[in-house]
């Protein structure tokens, strides 16, 4: 019987001693098999190892296919190495944009100096606290009341000419401001007992430079009342930003982290009125609208590394709160030194460069800079780690009525037709 070579069933059943798929299947044996002995055991290991090695590797693309795999392999019935458990966390990292995995990265003890520097900010709030209570503020025009009033020279004055003439004609603590150019100026001064009438020719000839006439434009008088309600307005300005941030993070992150940054920006408020009341600064809007603004500053910085501190307790694991915290603090140390040089630059140009009026308000700024610098890295993140803070904070839990039920149905009319 003739055998048709075209035929691929004949070809199966019958193939040539010493044609072309003798000889191909001839080299095929003669590759060494994975172990052997025709087991995949020793394959297995060494996926495995290759897969716990790359632990220290993942991030980006890598990190997802990794965890990915480690699934894979938790849900094969012949890998019964990997844990369940630990299976449905890579999941849930991954579901989050992969693991991250620390590996051969420095991490930076911020928390070893945990208690001292509570204890420095502790001994700072209660000092400050002292100097306000024993020494006070040094409140300026706005808040005490006083004289305003709006001057104009032919020339370009300067603004220590000017305190000197009115120092020399009895018009003592004046604080001169420029408004827009070197010509036009704002007087403010003390209460005074003259009438407007009287005050305005005394200030007249208080005002006059030597070849460079002035012209007074207007001139107010500002009562106590009014200066005791501007008072009272900065300080609920003060604790109603506090109770704002204070929801603000609680709904956006969690309520121990709301904690946290509030007694930061307390913190940071309460030491920069301290050293003006310590050292008898004057105490003016300017400097009030500083420490609006450092609380405003201070907070973004607080955000960004309360972002990173819920992005590391999802993704990371094998490490404890402690550790997950300092990792968190050493990726944001790069961002936070090159924020507080740079505004650092700006507030120092105001300091030197900006004249009489932006003097206080730019030192308010540059102690408030200094102490919500560590404040946010030691106050508003060891607050949370003493109240507890875990993974279990961040992770989404599915409530009881959304969670999904198996119904089954029997149709009536199948047994009918049976």
């Amino acid at each position: 019987m003739a055998i048709d070579n075209n035929n691929p069933l004949e070809q199966q059943n019958n193939p040539e001693p010493n044609g072309s798929n003798s000889e191909a299947s001839t080299r095929r044996r003669k590759k060494p098999r994975r172990d052997g002995k025709g087991s995949n055991t020793q394959s297995n290991k060494t996926s495995k190892t290759s897969l716990s090695k790359n632990k220290t590797r993942r991030g980006g693309k890598d990190a997802s296919q990794d965890s990915h795999a480690l699934a894979t392999q938790a849900m094969d019935p012949n890998l019964n190495n990997l844990d369940i458990g630990d299976a449905e966390d890579n999941a849930a990292a991954e579901a989050e944009g992969g693991i991250k995995a620390i590996g051969d990265q420095r991490i930076i003890p911020f928390m070893k100096l945990e208690k001292p520097m509570a204890l420095l900010s502790l001994l700072m709030v209660i000092g400050s606290i002292i100097a306000i209570a024993v020494n006070g503020l040094n409140l300026g025009l706005d808040f005490t009341g006083g004289v305003s009033a709006d001057v104009r020279y032919e020339q370009p004055a300067e603004q220590v000419e000017v305190v000197k003439a009115l120092a020399d004609n009895g018009f003592d603590d004046a604080v001169v401001q420029y408004l827009g150019t070197r010509q036009e100026l704002l007087v403010r001064l003390p209460p005074q007992s003259d009438n407007v009438d009287g005050l305005n020719a005394s200030l007249s000839k208080a005002l006059a430079l030597p070849n460079n006439n002035v012209e007074i434009s207007n001139v107010n008088i500002i009562g106590s009342q009014v200066g005791n309600d501007i008072y009272l307005s900065s300080v609920m300005a003060l604790v109603l930003a506090l109770a704002c941030m204070l929801g603000y993070v609680a709904l956006r992150f969690q309520f121990k982290l709301a904690l946290g940054a509030v007694l930061s920006l307390f913190h940071d408020a309460i030491v920069t009125i301290g050293i003006f009341a310590l050292f008898g600064f004057p105490f003016d809007l300017t400097v009030l609208a500083a420490i609006l603004a450092l609380i405003g500053y201070s907070i973004n910085d607080t955000i960004v590394v309360y972002d990173r501190i819920r992005e590391n307790f999802r993704r990371v694991r094998g490490i404890t709160p402690r550790q997950t915290v300092d990792l968190s603090l050493t990726e944001t140390l790069r961002r936070t030194i090159m924020t507080i040089s740079t505004v650092l630059l700006v507030v120092l140009a105001m300091l030197f460069l900006g004249g009489e009026g932006l003097y206080w308000f730019s030192v308010a700024l540059f102690i408030g800079l200094l102490a919500g610098t560590y404040s946010s890295t030691y106050i508003a993140s060891s607050i949370p780690l003493r109240m507890g803070l875990s993974r279990e904070d961040f992770i989404v839990k599915v409530k009881p009525e959304f969670e999904e039920e198996i119904v089954t149905f029997n149709d009536p009319k199948m047994y009918e037709q049976d």
